[in-house]
């Protein structure tokens, strides 16, 4: 069987809320960033939060929702545990048309779980527990599944641990060694900030297409100026792909750079997800012969998509959406 992209990251529920600035600073989170927290402290806080919504979550398993929705075939690698919330993983991810058959866990660390607190700006604050997703492992990664996806993509967040990081190395190599691509999303502008150096050599080593926003690039080369950035990324692997929320995106391939404007919003309610729906119409683009300016529009589509409402999942068909915007 073949695939348009295989998808790899943490497998995680979201658990979405309103949430006010003075929420955020009463319980001292990090506006619109992601930080990883322990089991007690995600109790903690979910016990604090107002009332929110569940839904099935994680950065790649996201994208892989989008690239279903396009029309794409494409199948998910992630950990879950044998509980409520991985049945709903699990659930959800089938429903969505994307094949998964990573074996839960069926001992330890329960399903991970993202608390997101939505505030009035459509900013997303994360406190992300990991759990089972981290226990992803080599042996989790099935070389004949690899080889039938065009591109495996690769969720930097899951680079936070050692087994993880040996699951991401197993699947690039086992992609080139059939002659396919890798492609990578830095994920968070902390999460760069935390593996700066082994980020640098992953990219060089063995990514073909890196996905990023502005902060994650600025992060990834220690600079505020995205220019200098973009001037030092230019050469670091095949294709880049930088967004830059409002003013769209930049696509950078054979020494030619593409400013892509973004797709009209009527308004933007949740930013969750923004990313990973922009990387599933490039990647859909991408894997069906579009060229790098449409692939950067179909990702801007999406994108616009998911913004208009809570949850990091689109709600509309993105194939009807695509072909009535001539996407």
């Amino acid at each position: 069987m073949e695939y348009d992209v295989i998808g790899i990251g943490n497998a995680i529920v979201d658990v979405l809320a309103r949430a006010d600035d003075a929420f955020l600073i009463a319980h001292a989170l990090e506006k619109g960033a992601m930080t990883l927290v322990e089991e007690a402290r995600s109790a903690e806080l979910y016990r604090a939060m107002p009332p929110g919504i569940e839904m099935s979550g994680g950065s790649a398993a996201n994208t892989m929702a989008g690239i279903a929705s396009l029309g794409g075939r494409g199948a998910y690698i992630g950990k879950v545990r044998d509980d409520q919330l991985g049945d709903v993983f699990r659930h959800d991810i089938r429903a969505a048309g994307v094949d998964f058959v990573t074996a839960p866990l069926a001992a330890g660390a329960a399903t991970a779980r993202s608390l997101i607190f939505v505030t009035p700006d459509a900013q997303r604050t994360m406190q992300t527990y990991l759990g089972a997703s981290v226990e992803l492992a080599p042996h989790d990664v099935p070389e004949p599944l690899i080889a039938a996806g065009q591109i495996t993509y690769l969720e930097g967040y899951l680079w936070d641990r050692p087994l993880a990081k040996a699951a991401f190395l197993r699947a690039a190599e086992l992609a080139h060694a059939a002659g396919r691509k890798v492609a990578l999303t830095l994920s968070d502008p902390f999460c760069v900030q935390r593996h700066r150096a082994s980020f640098l050599d992953l990219v060089a080593d063995h990514v073909d297409v890196l996905f990023a926003n502005e902060a994650e690039i600025t992060s990834l080369y220690e600079t505020e100026d995205f220019d200098r950035a973009l001037t030092r990324a230019r050469d670091c692997c095949e294709t880049l792909a930088l967004t830059r929320s409002e003013r769209g995106s930049v696509v950078v391939a054979g020494g030619a750079t593409r400013a892509v404007a973004a797709a009209p919003v009527e308004r933007v309610v949740d930013t969750t997800g923004a990313g990973d729906l922009y990387a599933a119409g490039f990647l859909y683009g991408l894997t069906h012969g579009r060229d790098l300016v449409a692939c950067g529009r179909l990702g801007g589509l999406c994108a616009a998509e998911v913004i208009s409402h809570v949850g990091a999942r689109p709600q509309a068909p993105l194939a009807e959406l695509a072909a009535a915007a001539g996407a």
